[in-house]
This record gives structure tokens, sequence and C-alpha cells, in this order.
């Protein structure tokens, strides 16, 4: 072999030994962008429990039972269609129905509430709704339990309907009939620290989430210091009374507090309540032992708008403080100033909706972009108008929303959330 063939084969192998190595380098830097990129996809949305669906699922009425001797409050067990575990929920949160609105009383009902707020609107009417109930017992993956309180017309106007997906289901959900629900949500839901004493604090119906968290406490935590206080008119909206009495017989660390406040004449104290009136900062501080609480609270507005601020003049730290208001209640919480946005209800925006091909302005007198475009009549689906459900959800093309307070909902990048959400900024709205 010459020289000039040795030399050949030289660089023929340096060659082969670059052309490895970059090889390597490539691979190893595709892994390590992968190792990267993954962490980050999943870290953009929190994952739902496994086994959790996503969309609509069936679920098969199994049982009705009615909670209250006034027949007010209906309890739904409902078993899934296609017979598969369920995933644990966490005690506190909520269901997803969609409830239709085919049938002929609901749809005047519908029509007479659209044409109140706008006559456009009455135009519009969807072929069902979606509505928000909080689970009103531990998780079991069997099946669910939910309690619904039948919604009357407004005191004082009987010509505006009752509330239709409460009338639903009370009057058509019979057993055996099938509904479409989807996967629990919320963030409302107690905290496992069993060396944290709970307050729950319900209003009303707002005690089915309450018995979520209680169910579970005295089946997991059987120890843990938990106060219920539970704030109704008298006995005949009294639910769970019986159920409540015995988890006091056999939990001693259960505590139970039950306030009428407008005892009926039949009503003893001692017996059916143990105080009068309302609840309070004041029944709260002569009540409780001293010490850190985590206080759980869900009721109807007065309530929620008394209540919580009260807490945290009261001394209690935020974080401590967990609520749920249902319907349209707006509970404001007191802040640090340094992160208060100033309202400015005289400030007007163009809000622009690409698909109805609209442009209104926004003069600052709704108190949310759903309630504008309700008054407006632009079709625009919605729920739970309380930024639980995300069935407003809708697609921000342009311009900047502010929430009060972070909705329930884990809004989509992209998008905000309209029965919760207020411009500050034109918009562009895909609607």
């Amino acid at each position: 072999m010459t020289a000039l063939e040795l030399l050949g084969w030289i660089l023929t192998a340096l060659l082969l030994q670059l052309i490895a190595g970059i090889g390597v380098v490539m691979v190893r830097r595709r892994h390590a962008s992968t190792a990267v990129a993954l962490p980050a996809t999943e870290s953009a949305a929190p994952k739902p429990a496994s086994g959790a669906w996503t969309g609509w699922r069936e679920f098969r009425v199994v049982r009705r039972l009615l909670e209250d001797p006034a027949q007010s409050q209906c309890s739904l067990h409902l078993a899934p269609v296609d017979a598969l575990p369920l995933p644990p929920f966490l005690p506190g949160q909520y269901l997803t129905f969609s409830v239709p609105a085919g049938s002929s009383s609901a749809t005047d009902a519908m029509e007479a509430a659209a044409q109140a707020v706008s006559p456009a609107a009455a135009l519009a009417t969807p072929a069902s709704i979606t509505r928000c109930y909080s689970l009103s017992d531990r998780p079991d993956p069997s099946g669910y339990r939910i309690t619904i309180k039948r919604v009357p017309a407004p005191a004082g106007r009987p010509e505006l309907p009752a509330g239709l997906s409460s009338t639903y289901f009370h009057d058509q959900v019979r057993e055996g009939d099938v509904l479409k629900v989807k996967a629990p949500a919320g963030r409302f839901f107690i905290d496992t620290d069993a060396s944290v004493p709970a307050v729950l604090v319900g209003g009303g119906i707002g005690i089915t989430p309450m018995m979520s968290m209680l169910r579970w406490c005295a089946a997991a935590q059987p120890a843990r210091s938990v106060h219920l206080y539970y704030g109704v008119r008298n006995s005949a909206d009294h639910a769970f009374k019986q159920v409540l009495e015995q988890l006091a017989a056999q939990h001693t660390a259960f505590h139970l507090n039950v306030v009428y406040s407008q005892p009926g004449a039949g009503d003893e104290p001692g017996r059916d309540f143990q105080h009068a009136g309302r609840i309070d900062v004041d029944l709260l501080r002569r009540t409780l032992p001293h010490g850190r609480h985590q206080f759980y609270v869900c009721g109807p507005p007065a309530m929620m708008e008394s209540l919580v601020p009260a807490l945290v003049d009261w001394g209690v730290p935020a974080q401590d403080v967990h609520f749920e208001a249902f319907g349209p209640a707006s509970v404001k919480v007191p802040a640090p100033a340094a992160i208060a946005v100033p309202s400015a209800p005289a400030t007007r925006f163009d809000i622009s909706f690409s698909r109805s091909d609209r442009t209104l302005v926004w003069d600052g007198h709704d108190a949310n972009l759903l309630d504008f475009t309700d008054r407006h009549g632009v079709a625009v689906d919605s729920g739970c108008r309380s930024g639980s459900c995300g069935t407003c959800e809708t697609r921000l093309a342009s311009g900047t929303v502010h929430y009060d307070s972070q909705p329930d909902h884990d809004i989509a990048p992209g998008c905000c959330l309209l029965c919760v959400g207020r411009p500050t900024s034109d918009l562009v709205l895909e609607a």
C-alpha cells in the first residue's frame, strides 16, 4: 500500500467518525427537546382524575328521594350506563348536566324569560341548557348523588317563570331516565390536612357540598374536628335531618349547629335546631374554639356577600376562607390595594361579535359580558352564570377581559368567560 492510499484510508476513517459523532449529537438533542417539551405540555392544564372522561357521559337515575318535609329538595342517585367504575372526585365538587328544553312548558318558560330580557333574545331559544349541581355524598366508584332544590318564581313576581332546570328535575326526571353528565369539576373542595379543624357553613341548598365533605371526613378522617353550621328557615326546609343527627351521635369530633331563621310553632330549640337567627361572624365567635380553622362557605347571595368578607375582617387568613356562590352571587374579599383593579363604569368600549356581524358599545352598566349579550339579543350558550361550568367560554380574537375573582372553570388559552368577565379594552368576540 502506498503512502497516498494509506492517507486516503485515514481520511475516510476520520470522516466516518465525524458523521457518527454528528448523528449521536442530533439524537441526544432530539431526546433532550422531547424531555423538555413533555413537562411543559403536561403543566399547561391540570390532568383530570384517573379515569375521568371528557365531554358528556350517560347516567341513569336509579333512585329519587325527597330530603325535606316541604319536598322542595330532591336527591338523585346516578349510575353510569356503561357500568364502568367512576373516578374519585374531591369532596365539594360538582357535576354539569345538559338539560333539554324541548317540552312545551320548558320552552314557554324559556321564551318568557328571554322576552323579559330582550325581544331579540327570545328568538334564539336553545335546544338545551347547561346547569351545575354539587355532589352531595362522598366519592363512590359505583355512583353519584346530587341534591336539587326547586326554584320557584321570584317573590312578588308570579308572572315570571320558576327555575327551568330545577322544575325539569323535580317534575319530569324519574327513576330509569338517562341524563347527560360531564365529569366532576370545581376548585371548591376540602383540604385533606386532618390536623386543621374544618368549619362547614351551608345556607339553604348550600348544604349539598357540605354533605359531601362531611360524609368523606366521617369515613376517611373520623377523628378530624368538623363544625357544621347549617342555616335554613325552619323544620320544613331542614334537609338531611336524620342523617346529620346520626353522624353527630356516632362521631364525637363532629359538632352540629343547625340555625333556624324563622322557627315554626312546633320547632323546639335543642331538638330541631341549636340557634335562632342567621349564621354570622358573631355566632362563629361565640361557638368555635380558639385556634386556626379552615372555613368552607356556600349559600345564597345575601349570606355569601356578608359572611365571607366578615371572616377576613375578623382576622381569618384569606387562604383559610374557601367559598362557592351559587346563582348570581358576587363575593368580594378585601384585597391589597396594590393588586386591586379599579372599576370604571363610565368607560366605553366597542364590543364586536364576528359571527353575528355586530358591534355594540359597552357602557359599564352591565354586571358582566353575558348580561351585555343577553340585553342586546346576541345568542350565547350559558349555564351556571357564575364562572363554574364553562358553557359561555368564548373565543377572544382581540382585547382584554378582567375577572374580579379567578373563575372556577379553567379558561382555555385565547378564550374568556362571559358570565364573570368585564372588558378592559375594545373586544372582538367569536359569537
